[in-house]
């Protein structure tokens, strides 16, 4: 039986959103058990399998427009045209268009209007936040900032996320508060916290509505895949889609 994260957020009724978990599924080790990406060298048979459950399971009323991830700050309209397009996020103001991204510690943020009439998934590694994939997305979403509210899904926490100086100035050149998101490891190294970063950067945007964040890939090796601890291993989905209002 598949079981999933659902968002606790003050979304409205027809905003349908979730983030699944390694449990369940097709694939075998190294990739077990629900993988859902096509590019880590698991069966392909399997991962169909797992996708084919992902959206029997939650009544998906499209199939989910899946992405070429690259760690950039490029979204395109989840309809059938970008259907593997090479970005790091969707969005869509069409009931039934779902928007999904896989990750395996990089930051999966949904998005959605107080009315429940837009919607949007981003992949933010620490390059797609240093990048702008937090802004860019909003700029599509095109609502004011206090209109957007936003789920941040599981990603690697701030004990696990070693980096070197060069990623902390990255994000210190656009935002001098961002020295707060990084503890000091080694020499030369910090901790970064993936969520402080993205609630920094939404923040500057002026949307505060934010919620999760409360997760870690890379301890938490029962539900969740952790490329830096494991390498070679699954990913995740976290999607979001509306559905039509009733009249």
């Amino acid at each position: 039986m598949l079981k999933f994260i659902t968002p606790t957020w003050p979304a409205p009724s027809q905003v349908k959103a979730y983030s699944t978990i390694r449990q369940g599924g097709y694939s075998h080790p190294p990739y077990d058990g629900f993988n859902l990406a096509e590019h880590v060298g698991d069966d392909a048979k399997a991962v169909a399998a797992n996708r084919s459950a992902l959206i029997q399971t939650l009544k998906m009323p499209t199939k989910p427009i899946w992405l070429k991830q690259v760690h950039g700050n490029k979204i395109v309209m989840a309809n059938t045209e970008h259907r593997y397009s090479a970005a790091d996020a969707t969005f869509t103001t069409q009931p039934g268009h779902i928007c999904v991204v896989l990750t395996a510690d990089c930051l999966p943020v949904l998005f959605c209007n107080r009315a429940g009439t837009r919607v949007a998934a981003a992949h933010a590694g620490w390059r797609g936040l240093a990048d702008g994939i937090l802004e860019t997305t909003l700029q599509h979403l095109n609502v004011p900032p206090q209109d957007i509210l936003v789920w941040l899904g599981p990603a690697i926490g701030v004990q696990a996320f070693e980096v070197g100086d060069e990623v902390r100035q990255a994000f210190m050149d656009f935002l001098p508060s961002a020295k707060d998101a990084f503890k000091p490891s080694r020499e030369d190294h910090w901790l970064a916290d993936l969520y402080l970063l993205a609630r920094q950067r939404l923040a500057h945007q002026g949307v505060t509505a934010v919620y999760g964040g409360d997760f870690c890939t890379y301890t938490d090796a029962e539900r969740f895949y952790s490329y830096r601890r494991d390498k070679v291993t699954g990913r995740m989905a976290s999607l979001i889609w509306f559905l039509k209002m009733m009249q």
